[in-house]
């Protein structure tokens, strides 16, 4: 039986070490894909965001409510935590073991007799202990 040259010992051990650093990766990549739990913050977040810029700014609340609302971006941040679970109702989690696609359809809602929160799809890119939006787009109440 003959004994494997120097060279190709030298050669299998960089593809072999290549390969547990990848495996390693792999599971790390596995235990930081970030859960529903992490998703429902970050889409609070999110929403808190764009739900002050399109309610509190130009155009958002009718003049009558803005006398009434004393603090727009305040009383939004206050619902912060409902917002997240908004979002996590509305959301179909794609989970691939490394990462995780999270796509969210929310809006449309009468909050009003003439407020309507626009209709949003997002999608989100879960990985590393990160999110990623991929895509927003915005449609206005009607339009499906």
């Amino acid at each position: 039986m003959s004994r494997p040259t120097s060279a190709s010992t030298g050669r299998v051990r960089p593809l072999l070490l290549g390969g547990g650093v990848a495996v390693a990766a792999g599971v790390a990549l596995v235990f930081t894909n970030p859960s529903p739990a992490d998703f429902q913050s970050y889409a609070a977040e999110r929403l808190v965001d764009l739900s002050t810029r399109e309610i509190c700014g130009d155009g958002g609340l009718p003049m009558l409510l803005r006398l009434v609302v004393q603090n727009c971006p305040e009383l939004v941040h206050s619902q912060r935590k409902l917002l997240g679970e908004l979002a996590v109702r509305h959301t179909r989690r794609l989970n691939f073991g490394l990462f995780s696609v999270y796509n969210t359809d929310v809006g449309g809602q009468e909050l009003l007799p003439s407020l309507h929160l626009p209709r949003y799809h997002v999608s989100t890119l879960a990985g590393a202990g990160q999110f990623l939006q991929l895509e927003a787009t915005s449609r206005p109440v009607g339009q499906q």
